[in-house]
């Protein structure tokens, strides 16, 4: 006689569970749009690079024009890796394990970034490239006066960013306390 623990489910229940775990291939649709991402930041970079390059180099150019051209490009590599953090640890976590273990040029993140490691990355990169917009604000005020309502919204923004990332760390943290009081009551 089997035990209840082993029974058999029923035919249905079956059913639904092999239909919700096969419906994780829809997100890959998903993952390959966001890799269509990646040619037009590319496309961006370079058209950044060929607009601002010549104003850079030109005589009687500031520091400050190369500072802040190197700012956009950064911005758009901190997005870019953006892109390919999410692609690459959303498809990991929630559709199929990546067969790229033998790749010598696997990152070795690949693999390890769980989903609470990922919504920190967002947040991160989110607020990198929110600083950099505002530090771009801050360099051109000498140039042309910029609204103290621009100034005041990019500043919250910010640290609206800011705080939400310390939020989920912080409920990260918490999560982890509880985790490790449950584990160790168990014992």
């Amino acid at each position: 006689m089997t035990s209840p623990d082993r029974r058999k489910p029923p035919l249905l229940e079956t059913v639904i569970e092999t239909v919700l775990f096969e419906g994780r291939w829809l997100m890959a649709p998903f993952y390959l749009g966001l890799l269509l991402c990646l040619p037009l930041l590319l496309w961006v970079f370079g058209a950044d690079v060929v607009h601002e390059l010549p104003h850079v180099l030109a005589p009687g150019a500031k520091p400050e024009d190369a500072i802040l051209m190197v700012l956009s490009l950064i911005d758009l590599s901190l997005a870019a890796n953006l892109v390919l953090i999410v692609i690459f640890s959303g498809y990991e976590n929630f559709v199929s394990h990546m067969d790229a273990a033998a790749e010598e040029d696997r990152p070795a993140w690949m693999g390890t970034i769980d989903f609470s490691s990922l919504k920190m990355k967002l947040i991160a990169s989110i607020v990198a490239i929110s600083a950099i917009s505002l530090l771009k604000t801050f360099m051109r005020l000498n140039e042309a006066p910029v609204p103290t309502d621009v100034l005041i919204w990019q500043l919250a923004l910010m640290g609206s960013f800011l705080a939400a990332g310390v939020g989920l760390a912080l409920m990260d943290w918490l999560h982890g306390l509880g985790s490790h009081g449950e584990a160790s009551g168990n014992e």
